[in-house]
Formats: structure tokens, C-alpha cells, sequence
């Protein structure tokens, strides 16, 4: 590969599921559920409704503390409601197969570990709500159909009906 192929390949831009986290907090923080995120010291002041504001690793190490989160990995999601403890991983599914799987397969992994004290959730958006053959709608549609997976935009209607 010769170097103008190389600076090429250094500027392209990110793909868009791997700018969804930055995205997503951005979305939370201008007031997305209707509340502001909080600090951790505030988070842990009282049990009122509230959104954590914190880095991934941040809201792991909350999680892994107090509600028995064990996977090598951050969270991009960390609220109470109502008296309860919800996490969760949020990923936007551009297409289907290969990085995409692993994406979803890596919320799957998030909603499926019954040892964490939380309600676990996957905020999922992109093709795999499109009806087909494919694995992620099949999986949504009947494997994890019982499962807490759902859109950004129907996250705060979840989160308050908690």
C-alpha cells in the first residue's frame, strides 16, 4: 500500500455505527428522556429517576460495583427509574452481516447476562426492524422476542412504564 493509499484510508471517516455512542449521549444530554443525566455524586445522592452521565468504563465499574455487572466491557446506558437499575448497550445496525453481527451479538450478550441486578435493555436501531430472512430481524422477531429490545425513540416510554 503506498502512502497516498494510506493517508487515504486515515481520513476516512468513522462508520456511522461507530460514531452512534458519542451520538447517543449527545441525545441523552440535550434532554432526549426528558431529564438531564447526572454526575455520579449526584446519581448516588438519592433514588430519584435519573441518567447517569459518565464514560463507558465509568458506568461499567458503577455497574460492576452495585449491581454485579461482570462483562469486559462499558455500557452506554446506566438509569434508575422508578426504584429500579436499568443498563444497557445502545448500537445503530447500518447493514447485515459480518461487524454488524458482532454488534448485535455484543448487545445480545448485554441482555442476556441474568447475573447483573438491573433490568438489561438493548436500544437497537437500524435494518434489523426490517422484516426478512436475515439473522438480526429473525433473532428479534422470535429468539429474544421476550427480551427488552427496542428503538431510541421508544426508550423513554419503556423507561418511565417501569
Amino acid at each position: 500500500m503506498g502512502l497516498n493509499k494510506l493517508f487515504e484510508k486515515c481520513s476516512e471517516p468513522k462508520e456511522t455505527n461507530r460514531q452512534i455512542g458519542p451520538l447517543f449521549k449527545r441525545w441523552l444530554s440535550a434532554g432526549g428522556l426528558g431529564i438531564q443525566p447526572v454526575a455520579i455524586e449526584e446519581f448516588q445522592k438519592n433514588s430519584n429517576n435519573a441518567v447517569l452521565n459518565a464514560t463507558d468504563a465509568e458506568m461499567k465499574k458503577w455497574a460492576a460495583e452495585h449491581l454485579d455487572y461482570s462483562r469486559d466491557k462499558g455500557l452506554d446506558f446506566l438509569g434508575r427509574f422508578n426504584g429500579k437499575y436499568i443498563i444497557g448497550e445502545a448500537k445503530f445496525l447500518t447493514d447485515f452481516g459480518g461487524h454488524q453481527n458482532a454488534q448485535f451479538a455484543d448487545a445480545i450478550s448485554t441482555i442476556t447476562d441474568k447475573s447483573v441486578k438491573a433490568i438489561t435493555i438493548a436500544i437497537l436501531d437500524g435494518v434489523l426492524y426490517i422484516p426478512s430472512n436475515n439473522k438480526m430481524y429473525r433473532d428479534v422477531t422470535t429468539t429474544y422476542s421476550d427480551c427488552n429490545i427496542l428503538s431510541a425513540l421508544l426508550l423513554r416510554e419503556f423507561l418511565y412504564s417501569i
